[in-house]
């Protein structure tokens, strides 16, 4: 067993030196990465970086300051473009808002409705049993507007943009509980656009992203900058603090009874563990017996 875990650890090194490496490959030819990358379909081209989130770990916890940060990000720039189809308003009691808050919040908002007596659909002020609307009308009238590229609702993002981190860094993952790709990924996409390097040709209404999972470039340009968003606490308005809160509110979307689930997770851990030790104690209890 000590050489196994001997084994792993020796090979964890090794490929932590192998990444680093290629790291810094890619840092110093950027342009050779992608040619690499395009030739072998593997993207992105640049892994994410890992975060530090509230809410890593075994006992990790959601930051709700973060969140109603992440909210306000969400309502004032994604939500322009972005839906999020699954989340209902009232479920924002979770952030800490009061009954009332999330009445004014939802009625800020526009729904359809109906049909009505005569058979037509209407328009009304959203409530808290309603979700978030989507921007757009249809997926078609998304992609128009959107060099052709219609974007993905927000609701699921966080859990379906998490980039694979291969062997043997998903060994350790499991012993970790590592579940933050989506946050990492969804962070180092805000904060990773660069100009493209020099032979890199990139389509006309694209935009190059080392970071990005599909390709070397997006439709999305850079949807958020520094001193964009007005933070009612105080907090610095910098695009690192914008990605940062953004990607932790779409983990909460994503997953919003996270912490119950911790939880529930830790009790059974240390039922199985307690159990396991009654069994042995019975068995040493029972063979002693029997020697006897």
């Amino acid at each position: 067993m000590k050489k196994l875990f001997a084994s792993i650890a020796l090979v964890a090194a090794l490929a932590g030196f192998n990444a680093g490496t290629a790291v810094a490959e890619e840092g110093h030819d950027l342009a050779a990465a992608v040619e690499h990358a395009a030739a072998k379909g593997h993207y992105p081209i640049l892994k994410p970086v890992p975060q530090k989130w509230s809410f890593s770990g075994p006992f990790g916890k959601f930051d709700k300051a973060q969140l109603q940060r992440g909210l306000q990000v969400y309502k004032e720039v994604c939500s322009a473009c972005h839906s999020m189809k699954l989340v209902s308003f009232r479920t924002l009691a979770d952030l800490g808002y009061t009954e009332e808050q999330i009445k004014a919040f939802a009625a800020q908002y526009t729904v359809t409705d109906g049909p009505n007596a005569d058979g037509e659909m209407y328009e009304r002020p959203a409530i808290p049993s309603d979700h978030f609307p989507s921007p757009f009308p249809n997926t078609e009238a998304a992609a128009a507007a959107n060099n052709g590229a219609a974007p993905p609702d927000m609701s699921l993002l966080a859990k379906a943009r998490g980039v694979e981190r291969g062997f043997p860094t998903f060994v350790f993952d499991i012993f970790t509980q590592y579940q933050e790709g989506g946050p990492d990924y969804i962070y180092s996409l805000l904060t990773g656009y660069v100009e493209a390097p020099e032979g890199v040709k990139v389509a006309e209404g694209s935009n190059f992203n080392p970071h990005f999972a599909g390709a070397a470039s997006l439709a999305m340009a850079p949807p958020i900058a520094d001193e964009q968003v007005e933070y009612s606490d105080g907090t610095a308005p910098t695009l690192d603090n914008y990605a940062r809160d953004i990607s932790a509110f779409l983990m909460w979307t994503a997953e919003p009874k996270l912490e119950q689930r911790k939880q529930t997770g830790f009790m059974v851990m240390m039922f199985l563990i307690i159990f396991t030790g009654f069994l042995y104690l019975t068995k040493r209890s029972v063979y002693s017996k029997k020697e006897h």
